[in-house]
């Protein structure tokens, strides 16, 4: 049987991808737009599968949607009467009967758990209400426990078609949180679901980082009572110490083709850029400054590495190629800017700079122009990282007391919180797409 044989997720196309030059229904490049109006009838349930799975299925899916920040969600409960006990995928002959909904897209499905209630079939298909046609259909199978990743790649698949770009719904975020008097690594899904904890060292554990192929989190460790950067897998298994040279071991960041990590050291005494070899060998010094360098990040194409350094007196932004070579200074404005973060596009940095006494998030271009402010007057907010796909930025915040994973779009809407932990929680890194 074909799905023995695929445990996982697996897909079924009913309809290609859109052509090149296919209707965008929203230009996710503007600074602001409108939210589309999306209809969610009722999930159906198939044969005797239990309607708490579809149900399920329906809660995440509508969730994703309203947590992309591209839809105002339609849910059935607020459909007109007529249409609130309607549920499954309606023929094409029949959109205009939802018109009264009020949306301008349909996405309606249902759910099929087979007899061993092991193995669960999601079927899915999108309509233009405006225009009055099917946009795509697909169909997902895999094991039940794999439902909320289903779900994920549905979410994600509803993107594409709508904004030309594939959703970062199955993606996951690490970050650090306080744990009675020790700081240990969590992951959580895009929605903030799942949370789990990597590490159970007891000990003081900061920034953590994905390795580029999502299998593995780098973090520095006190461990050994040295600031050491240390390797685990995303299950908490095969733990190792990676990086231990003299002094300061941190922010480890992995060049885009993974063949080397910048990375900060402090074996001279001060904190310097180096490169090594993904093996964590052949340390070469980037940075000859007289003041404290920190934090790199790469751009996407390889070719350059933002920065953190002291050297005119206050902690700004600075560039420079791979070699170390073509020093630049990016910031001007303010006198204490840190924690850079590329944007996978490769357009702009975020960062974090001082203003009145607190900490705030700013994306300022490659080019040192376009400076924009994208938080204020909420607390502290802090160490800014990017959502695979450059549309939204998770930071940490104390606007609401103890400090949270706050995520944002690129443009500083929509911000919520990740998790409905207590606190305690800091910076923040985003992984790949699982694909």
């Amino acid at each position: 049987m074909l799905k023995r044989i695929f445990p996982f997720v697996i897909f079924l196309f009913f309809t290609s991808l859109p052509p090149a030059g296919a209707r965008v229904y929203l230009d996710i490049t503007a600074p602001t737009f409108v939210q589309i109006p999306i209809v969610l009838p009722k999930w159906k349930p198939v044969d005797k599968t239990p309607p708490t799975i579809s149900a399920k299925v329906y809660e995440i899916l509508a969730n994703d949607l309203t947590l992309s920040g591209f839809f105002r969600v339609i849910d059935y409960s607020h459909l007109p009467p007529q249409l609130q006990g309607k549920e499954g995928i309606p023929s094409t002959l029949f959109l205009q009967e939802w018109m009264p909904a009020g949306g301008e897209i349909l996405l309606a499905g249902e759910t099929f758990l087979e007899l061993d209630g092991l193995y669960l079939r999601l079927k899915f298909h999108l309509f233009d209400l405006v225009e009055q046609k099917h946009l795509v259909g697909k169909q997902y199978e895999g094991r039940l426990q794999n439902l909320r990743t289903m779900v994920h790649r549905m979410a994600d698949e509803v993107l594409l078609q709508i904004t030309g770009e594939k959703g970062v719904h199955n993606t996951k975020i690490a970050f650090v949180v306080l744990r009675e008097g020790s700081k240990e690594i969590f992951i959580a899904d895009f929605d903030g679901a799942d949370m789990k904890q990597i590490t159970q060292n007891h000990s003081i554990n900061l920034s953590p980082t994905w390795t580029p192929d999502n299998k593995k989190i780098a973090f520095t460790s006190y461990l050994k009572r040295n600031p050491d950067v240390y390797l685990i897998d995303v299950d908490g298994k095969n733990f190792q110490r990676f990086s231990y040279y003299s002094g300061l071991n941190a922010s480890p960041s992995w060049s885009p083709d993974g063949k080397k990590i910048a990375l900060m050291l402090g074996m001279e005494g001060k904190s310097e850029i180096f490169l090594i070899d993904a093996n964590g060998g052949n340390p070469k010094k980037l940075t000859k400054s007289h003041g404290n360098e920190a934090s790199p990040t790469w751009s996407p194409d390889g070719q350059q590495i933002a920065f953190v350094s002291d050297r005119s007196g206050s902690p700004q932004i600075y560039m420079m190629s791979k070699d170390g070579s073509d020093v630049r200074r990016l910031t001007y404005e303010g006198s204490y800017n840190t924690n850079p973060s590329w944007s996978p596009k490769g357009d702009r940095i975020a960062f974090c700079g001082r203003v009145g006494g607190r900490f705030e998030i700013f994306t300022i271009g490659i080019d040192g122009n376009g400076l924009q402010r994208l938080t204020s007057n909420s607390g502290n907010n802090e160490s800014p990282c990017w959502s695979p796909d450059g549309r939204y930025i998770a930071f940490s915040s104390n606007r609401t007391g103890g400090s949270k994973i706050f995520i944002m779009n690129a443009y500083g809407f929509n911000q919520r919180t990740l998790t409905q932990s207590k606190g305690g929680e800091s910076s923040p890194s985003w992984s790949k797409r699982f694909e």
